[in-house]
Formats: C-alpha cells, sequence, structure tokens
C-alpha cells in the first residue's frame, strides 16, 4: 500500500479553511482517504478545522450517496441512464411551459451552488433557458439585503464591504455569530484566535444579539436587543453621531447625508430605546465608543425571507402558478421558514427536478434527481469566497479522487 498527501480548501462553509489530506492506494482498490487535518502551513486558515471537513470523507463513502440518475415510480426508486433522464427532465419541462407559460417552473438554488464553480460558470446555461422569473435561492434567507444596499452604496451587488478583523480596535457585531458560522459575507477561518487577538491589542467586541451566542459570550458587552427592533437602534445610534458632532468629513463625495440627518432627526437614542429594549444610555454609549474608535468595524448579519413565499406560489390556484420545480444542492424543506407548508406543496407539483446527492426531505418529493460527482472527484476553486475574504488569498484544487464510473 502506497499513500499520497493532497492539499486543498474546505468547500462546506466560507470559511473556506486549508486541508491535509491522506489518501492511501491499494492494488485492485479504489483509492479511501484515511486522514483529514487542518492545514497548519496554510498561511490563510493556519491550521483551522471543524467537524464539518472531517466528515468529507462520510460524505465520499456514503453508500446512501446517489451515484446514478433516479426516477421515482409511485414510492419506489428506479435508477435509469443519463440520456433518458436527460430527455425525461427535457419533455417534461417543455411540454409544462407548453401548457401554463414559462413562469409555471420555479427554481430553487441551495447554499452549496455558491461553493461549486461549475455551477456558478454554468448553471444559467440550463436554469436561464428555463425564462421563468420565479427564482428562489438560499441568499434571500439571509443576504439579500446587504446586496440591495451594496448595490445603492457603491453600484454594484458584490461590491461589499469586509470587516477588517485582524486590523480592527473595535468590532461592533449585529445579529451574527462568527464562532458558529466561521464569517458569513466575511470569510474568515480561525475566527475565535482572531477575535482573541483584538481583545489582547486593546481592541473591544460588542455584540448586540437577542440571545447569549457562542459570540456573545466571549464579548467584552452584550446588548439584548428585542427581536425585530435592530432598525430602532441603528437610528438610534446614528441620531447620536449627528446630535453629538460624532460624525467624520471625508474626502469621499457622499451623496444624501443631509437628507438622513434630517430624516432620522425624531428618531433619538431616548425615542428609540423602549422601541429596542436597550436603555438611551447604552445606546449614546456604544455611538461615542463606535466613533473614538480609529479603526472601528460593524459587522451585520441579518435579513429577509422572500423564498417564505415559494409555497404560496405553489398552493395558490390561477394565473401564475408554479407547477414544476427544479432544485439545485438545497433542502428547502429543511433550510426555508415554514417547511411544513413547503412540503405539502411539493406533493401537489405536476413535475419537480433536482439535482442532489441524495434522497432528502425535498428531493423524496421529486420525479427524477439528477446526482453530481463529489466534491473530492472534482478540482474547484472559490470564485466567490476569496473575494470576501478578510485576506487577499487564493487556491487551487486539483480533483483528490477519481470519479465513479458513468458519474457525470
Amino acid at each position: 500500500m502506497s499513500k499520497s498527501v493532497h492539499h486543498r480548501a474546505c468547500h462546506l462553509c466560507e470559511a473556506i479553511c486549508g486541508l491535509t489530506l491522506e489518501v492511501a492506494h491499494e492494488l485492485g482498490q479504489a483509492p479511501r482517504i484515511t486522514s483529514i487535518k487542518g492545514d497548519a502551513l496554510d498561511t490563510f486558515s493556519r491550521g483551522h478545522i471543524c467537524p464539518k471537513a472531517v466528515a468529507l470523507q462520510d460524505i465520499q463513502s456514503d453508500p446512501d450517496r446517489l451515484r446514478t440518475p433516479m426516477r421515482r415510480i409511485g414510492e419506489q426508486w428506479q435508477a435509469i441512464g443519463w440520456d433518458e433522464a436527460f430527455a425525461l427532465a427535457a419533455r417534461k419541462l417543455w411540454a409544462l411551459q407548453q401548457r401554463h407559460g414559462q413562469n409555471a417552473v420555479a427554481v430553487y438554488q441551495g447554499n452549496p451552488s455558491v461553493h461549486n464553480y461549475g455551477l456558478m460558470t454554468h448553471s444559467n446555461y440550463f436554469l436561464g433557458l428555463l425564462k421563468t422569473r420565479n427564482r428562489f435561492s438560499a441568499t434571500s434567507v439571509d443576504q439579500l439585503p446587504q446586496h440591495l444596499t451594496s448595490y445603492l452604496m457603491y453600484g454594484h451587488g458584490l461590491l461589499l464591504p469586509i470587516a477588517d478583523i485582524d486590523h480592527t480596535d473595535f468590532m461592533l457585531i449585529l445579529g451574527g455569530n462568527p464562532l458558529a458560522s466561521n464569517g458569513s459575507i466575511m470569510t474568515v477561518p480561525d475566527v475565535e484566535k482572531r477575535l482573541k487577538a483584538l481583545q489582547a491589542r486593546g481592541g473591544k467586541l460588542v455584540v448586540v444579539d437577542p440571545r447569549r451566542s457562542e459570540t456573545a459570550a466571549m464579548a467584552d458587552r452584550h446588548l439584548f436587543v428585542r427581536p425585530g427592533a435592530d432598525a430602532a437602534l441603528l437610528c438610534g445610534l446614528l441620531n447620536t453621531l449627528f446630535e453629538e458632532g460624532l460624525s467624520r468629513t471625508t474626502h469621499l463625495p457622499v451623496a444624501g447625508l443631509d437628507a438622513v440627518r434630517e430624516a432620522i432627526a425624531p428618531f433619538t437614542a431616548e425615542a428609540m430605546g423602549p422601541r429596542c429594549g436597550i436603555e438611551a444610555a447604552q445606546i449614546r454609549q456604544l455611538a461615542r465608543d463606535f466613533a473614538a474608535a480609529d479603526k472601528a468595524v460593524c459587522y451585520g448579519r441579518m435579513g429577509e425571507l422572500p423564498v417564505a413565499a415559494l409555497a404560496e406560489e405553489m398552493l395558490c390556484e390561477g394565473e401564475g402558478q408554479v407547477r414544476a420545480l427544479v432544485t439545485v444542492a438545497g433542502n428547502p424543506v429543511l433550510s426555508t421558514p415554514n417547511g411544513r407548508q413547503l412540503e405539502q406543496a411539493l406533493q401537489g407539483l405536476e413535475f419537480m427536478l433536482s439535482i442532489d446527492l441524495y434522497i432528502n426531505e425535498t428531493t423524496r418529493h421529486a420525479d427524477l434527481i439528477l446526482p453530481s460527482t463529489s466534491a473530492l472527484e472534482n478540482d474547484h476553486y472559490d470564485t466567490t469566497f476569496n473575494l470576501l475574504a478578510v485576506r487577499n488569498v487564493s487556491r487551487f484544487n486539483r480533483a483528490i479522487l477519481p470519479k465513479p464510473e458513468g458519474a457525470i
């Protein structure tokens, strides 16, 4: 038996930690992973690893993982060939759109889509040809408002400001829990050590959250905001900055600042305190501390939930009703609001196509499932998260294991 060592980035969350994998090669047997560890020489993740990455081997060798297309016949699943599967999907979707219009087909793209550069660069050659306005994704659950504000402020939805966690001396976190998420719209592996380093250099960490999260537990200050009242807190903070003359001039062209000042004039800390559940004195002190810091950062993770309307689009009869669904690498019955209603809606569809590795809570309602190869059987490059990283890094990862026979 021989062994080979490979280095690649984990693709299971935004932290994209560097990994070291050992693969055993035995005569007459398929290569198998014998070890997955954090790469201590990776200059970005610095050896950090979490349980998700260790489980990559479990996905790779899972006997329940689909390796051929599956067609549902009643309550039974039947393996079929790729050509037959492609023809079935095209025929069903085309016929349905001919009867009910293009918008009768909806698309849901799951979170793993953004971790796969094949999907990022090529999925629209299929999904775009459906020409449906009913496009839903995991993005709408937690980050679409941030894309909108970036578009309105900076001209493009992907010009997202990234918190400089390694250099700030005052970090305000609103509704985020990077110790659990490893950062979101802030690619930051090894975040606990980075936050401890912030405190060690004399900086302060303040968390605003209605619950005592893992990140809040290590903060210098934790403010319990009333759920849904974040806007009131933010208005109180901005009002204080203007009222007490704490704002700074800038050489950058900023339009509309006077209009903002006028609009939030009534929203004093004293008026907003009862609404958000945080005392006016604490709101004002938070504004003063933020303004006084030489390098302050405000990082937030709050979003809206348009995908919550997907089930209603299926259940509401009449013109424009969604009658077919294509899901890509997603399990919205579990991961989006009101999963029970969505599960009910899926049962009434005329056709459902899923691109997925598993029969899960969502795809079990599909008429056809097309499985991809696994992540370790593909090369990999993070087209998105390298852009959102707190440090400029880039990694290209070659495939580690061969594709199963007949896999696409």
